[in-house]
């Protein structure tokens, strides 16, 4: 199987897709049109990628399979094109999660501290101590988290090791019943008194606890923009805001009138016009404000993080060149248009589904999905094929009729 790697990748994942019987190319600066010729001078069955951005017409220029995204989110693959032609996209979710919260809490702490500030000063030739005895301190004080996923919830616990409280917004929890063992699912230690958990039924609420807020949902049609000026104008003057999820989730106008006219404390990890390749010039005016500090949208750039991805993108391929099934998969319907399932018990010999499919096609209905069981001895077997409408009694007694091998068949609707 050949496996095209277009983006930096740890050498143990390399070594891995070999030993699992993968050819591996390694061409980490394909990009646009360049990866689309990469693909189809391949012929590449499998392409990994990080940050790399995969269109429909990259998908239209090779014969790929399987398009392995070494990383938790999968918003730069055209995941509908894929869809439509066939092909898995798959990713790799909670393997950065410990580092993104790491890089959020620094962000928090650099808040607070006003690191940079100080770092840039010393640097400087100036010693301003009076200036940044100013902190405010975590302790005691709310951390607001819009998501408590994988990442989401690393952030609950380092949040409670701080002492801080912990006000938390997500869908998940939309369901009261849930709510109610929202502390065990989401890792907060109910045994350490000092600090609390609240869940709220909206992302305003959460902003009107924090003093610390961070986003931590995937970008979705729901959540693009869901730090709006709503959510920003309920915040208390002088808090802070971290994302390290991606940019898109927030409204970078309504962010930029909160640190000019409330004070807020910003801290990015991602941005609306990032470039394309990982060095060149940069501009946000977002950035260029006071009290905003960022970093290169590196939050899943430690050496454990990339290690752990690596590892679980060669499990994906390997799962999938030895079974075909694929690990993380996220463009699978959860249900199926399937409305009836055809139960054949039948003797294990060639040509039996055969001439079962031959009459369903004659009755234009389509298969959406099948399994076959076999016995022990492998004399006899049951499928069950799901279809998108009810064959006849005439169709089921014609099919049943002509062939010998089919000893019973009954219909179920679903």
């Amino acid at each position: 199987m050949k496996v095209l790697i277009a983006d930096k990748f740890e050498q143990s994942g390399m070594d891995g897709l070999k030993a699992a019987g993968c050819d591996v190319v390694y061409q980490p600066d394909l990009a646009d049109a360049a990866l689309a010729d990469g693909i189809r001078q391949t012929d590449a069955e499998v392409l990994v990628v990080r940050g790399t951005r995969v269109s429909e017409a990259m998908l239209d220029s090779g014969k790929l399979a399987l398009v392995v995204r070494a990383g938790a989110g999968y918003n730069t693959i055209d995941v509908a094109a894929a869809s439509r032609r066939g092909i898995y996209v798959s990713n790799c979710p909670g393997k950065n999660s410990i580092a993104v919260a790491e890089l959020a809490f620094g962000l928090i702490l650099a808040l607070d501290r006003r690191i940079p500030d100080n770092v840039g000063e010393l640097r400087a030739g100036k010693w301003n101590k009076k200036e940044y005895s100013k902190a405010k301190g975590l302790y005691g004080r709310t951390l607001g988290l819009l998501g408590v996923g994988n990442i989401g919830q690393e952030m609950v616990r380092r949040g409670q090791a701080f002492g801080m409280n912990i006000a938390v917004w997500s869908r998940r929890f939309a369901d009261t019943g849930r709510a109610a063992h929202a502390a065990q699912e989401i890792g907060f230690d109910t045994s350490r008194h000092e600090t609390t958990l609240e869940i709220c039924d909206s992302p305003e609420a959460v902003a009107v606890r924090a003093d610390v807020l961070s986003l931590h949902v995937a970008l979705t049609p729901q959540t693009k923009g869901l730090l709006s000026a709503r959510v920003l104008d309920r915040l208390k003057p002088g808090s802070y805001v971290v994302n390290t999820a991606r940019a898109e989730v927030v409204d970078h106008e309504a962010l930029a009138r909160a640190v000019r006219d409330k004070g807020i404390r910003v801290a990015l990890d991602v941005y609306a016009n990032e470039p394309s390749s990982a060095t060149g010039g940069f501009a946000d005016p977002l950035v260029a404000l006071p009290n905003v500090y960022g970093t290169h949208h590196i939050g899943a750039s430690t050496d454990q993080a990339q290690e752990a991805i690596a590892a679980e993108t060669v499990r994906i391929v390997r799962a999938y060149k030895e079974s075909g099934h694929v690990p993380n998969v996220v463009n699978l319907c959860r249900t199926t248009p399937a409305s009836h399932m055809l139960v054949v018990r039948h003797r294990d010999r060639p040509g039996v589904l055969a001439h079962v499919f031959d009459h369903l096609r004659a009755a234009q209905l389509n298969v959406q999905e099948t399994e076959n069981i076999i016995f022990e001895g492998a004399q006899a077997a049951v499928a069950r094929i799901n279809l998108d409408g009810a064959p006849s009694a005439q169709v089921l007694d014609t099919m049943q009729r002509g062939n010998e091998d089919i000893l019973d068949l009954h219909l179920v609707a679903l």
